[in-house]
């Protein structure tokens, strides 16, 4: 197949073009007439071949001549079962016109291919949809055979007309009328792409064909063939389908063991590559946006995102959600949070399609065709539900729509990156690959995953990081106003405590005490808004990494480089044992509670309404057919908080302090 560029509305269809054959270049097969001619052969054969004993088949004979001169067809006849035709011709003595009637040798005679009702020859009288006819008049006799050959048509039956075509009977099978169209228009489709151009009227199931065994000006009309190609339509479809697929050939291991590929260059170094994907997956409150945001920026500057070194080089951010100013402002915030000079900014494009996105098999086409001499090595789609396809819990459904990604990172050469969302729930507990909402399909498509889970923050660290926090902001007013004190009177200790600094400070630069007061409150206030995350991740091409625990500050995130969240579990994380121990503690309780309903129960019931003794309650007890001494019942009795009135023959009652 020929390539060519991708038009604005194109899309890339998992299908090929169906193109089997170059009819330029294909040689023609020769058709030859039957060396012994013998008119009830041909068409017993024919009927034999298309039609059960007991179905109804529609011919006709007779013709009339329009005002061209041209020969046409009358309805015909309609009424008779190919079981009764084959007879009749097998006892004619090579006299079919006994059979059939008398057809004029200047026009020829004809016959339909599917089973009429008997009762007409309109489409509404086929009874079953089994065959087509595929029929082609533009180029040679020769081409025609060998081009339906080289298809595989499933043909039951390849007719010459007798003028300048072949009629392929070619099965079909459909159900219905309705699947019987759909299935012919795609048989057309793959017939008129390898050359064969068919007339649209060829369509009906009601169609007439032309005979075999007649003789049409002084031509004979006789089977060339009958079984050629595939057994079936299936099977046919299968095949047609998966000739076009685009795969490669297999290659031989041996032809690259001392002389192998480059491996694709690093994107993101010890995580991804150039030309591969990722997908970034956490709740909403994660900061997903930002940390996209972050990585487009890490790779424009060729510096760290995260923890992982970034390739230096061209990025399409393409924005679906927000406004075009918001998302402008927000690459600059991220510039000024993370300290760095914009020197490269022009390796960053943004395509900003918030009101615009379409779904993404649309999209992949217009982003390949506007990316493509561009020299991405990074594209990143934020976010993916704006442009989601399907049933996200549909794992075909979602293969398709991930197979878009495919496109884009072939095509290009770039890594895709995406992000998406958690299912509900906590997600601590989960595996990373896990967590990532709908088809398992969007943990196994990329080469990366990686994750973010939220960690749980316990008060007490959250007054260490704030005692940090504190400490900075006078460190930095000690370095401005007073840096020799610093060197002299603060020993190592009294720098990581706030009061110890806060009593150095009222002694060394008393003047700066208010503007010190003011910063510290918006440190304590940054401190007690930020959230901390857990990285985790998935990898295909490299070793799986350590996790990495960061702080989220508006508007970016932080490594956590001194360990402050190591010990910390994520939300609804608690380690196996833990869940072990906690899972019978309450199936413990459940089954107390449930006895000592039990036992409520029996006391209430099981002597009318009275206080029942011992003997009456092991009696109830050992209904079921397991004897319950009396022993067991009076340990029930201080077990479930009842005693034995003794005063009263040993009757059971409920403890007063229990009724409280």
């Amino acid at each position: 197949m020929r390539s060519r560029e991708l038009g604005w509305e194109d899309e890339i269809a998992a299908a090929g073009e169906y193109v089997v054959v170059d009819k330029n270049w294909i040689e023609g097969k020769e058709i030859h007439e039957p060396a012994v001619w013998n008119p009830v052969q041909q068409i017993t054969t024919y009927l034999e071949t298309l039609f059960e004993a007991s179905e109804n088949v529609g011919y006709v004979t007779d013709t009339w001549q329009n005002d061209d001169g041209k020969y046409l067809p009358t309805k015909g006849a309609w009424d008779r079962t190919a079981g009764e035709l084959i007879q009749r011709l097998n006892q004619s003595n090579g006299d079919i016109g006994s059979v059939l009637g008398d057809y004029d040798p200047a026009a020829g005679a004809w016959i339909r291919f599917n089973p009429l009702d008997g009762k007409g020859v309109k489409n509404e009288n086929v009874t079953e949809f089994r065959y087509a006819l595929v029929e082609s008049d533009t180029m040679d006799i020769e081409k025609q055979n060998a081009i339906m050959r080289e298809l595989e048509l499933p043909i039951a039956v390849l007719v010459y007309s007798g003028g300048k075509s072949l009629h392929a009977i070619v099965k079909v099978e459909a159900a219905n009328y309705d699947e019987y169209r759909k299935r012919v228009d795609y048989l057309y489709n793959v017939c008129k792409k390898n050359g064969l151009n068919i007339d649209n009227q060829n369509r009906n199931p009601s169609r007439l064909s032309r005979m075999p065994g007649i003789e049409r000006n002084g031509k004979k009309q006789f089977i060339i063939d009958t079984h050629i190609g595939k057994t079936g339509w299936a099977d046919w479809h299968e095949w047609i389908e998966g000739i076009n697929d685009d795969l490669p050939d297999p290659e031989s291991l041996t032809d690259f063991w001392d002389n192998m590929p480059k491996l694709a260059p690093p994107l993101i170094h010890g995580v991804l590559r150039q030309g591969h994907k990722m997908l970034m997956a956490g709740p909403s409150k994660a900061g997903k946006s930002f940390a996209l945001i972050e990585l487009s920026i890490a790779i424009a500057e060729g510096v760290k995102w995260l923890a992982w070194q970034c390739t230096q080089g061209k990025v399409l951010y393409v924005n679906l959600e927000l406004d075009r100013a918001s998302c402008l402002h927000r690459f600059r915030d991220v510039y000024t949070a993370l300290g760095l000079q914009p020197h490269h900014i022009s390796n960053i494009d943004i395509w900003n399609l918030r009101g615009k996105s379409v779904p993404m098999d649309k999209l992949a086409p217009k982003l390949i065709r506007r990316a493509a001499k561009k020299g991405y090595i990074a594209v990143i789609i934020d976010p993916i539900y704006k442009v989601l396809t399907g049933d996200e819990n549909s794992a075909d459904q979602m293969a398709h729509f991930t197979n878009q990604f495919d496109k884009i990172a072939t095509e290009l050469g770039a890594g895709v990156i995406y992000c998406h969302h958690h299912s509900k729930g906590a997600q601590g507990g989960k595996k990373s690959m896990d967590r990532a909402s709908g088809s398992g399909v969007f943990a196994r498509d990329p080469d990366a995953l990686i994750d973010l889970v939220e960690l749980d923050i316990t008060e007490e660290l959250l007054k260490q990081e704030e005692n940090k926090a504190i400490c900075a902001v006078y460190q930095k007013f000690f370095d401005n106003f007073n840096p020799e004190y610093v060197v002299n009177w603060i020993s190592q200790d009294d720098q990581l405590s706030a009061k110890a600094m806060e009593d150095h400070a009222k002694r060394a630069i008393p003047g700066q005490m208010a503007a010190v007061q003011e910063t510290i409150q918006q440190a304590v206030r940054s401190v007690r808004i930020r959230s901390a995350w857990r990285v985790e991740g998935t990898l295909r091409e490299y070793p799986k990494f350590e996790p990495v625990n960061m702080w989220f500050q508006y508007p970016i995130h932080k490594v956590d480089s001194v360990g402050s969240l190591k010990d910390i579990d994520p939300e609804g994380d608690k380690p196996a044992w833990q869940k072990a121990v906690g899972k019978r503690k309450d199936n413990a309780k459940e089954q107390r509670r449930s006895k000592a309903e039990e036992f409520a129960d029996a006391v209430n019931n099981c002597n009318m309404g009275d206080p029942p003794t011992l003997k009456d309650l092991s009696e109830w007890f050992s209904s079921t057919g397991k004897t319950i001494a009396e022993r067991t019942i009076r340990d029930w009795v201080v077990k479930f908080g009842y005693m034995i009135d003794k005063n009263n023959g040993g009757v059971v009652v409920k403890k007063e302090d229990d009724d409280h």
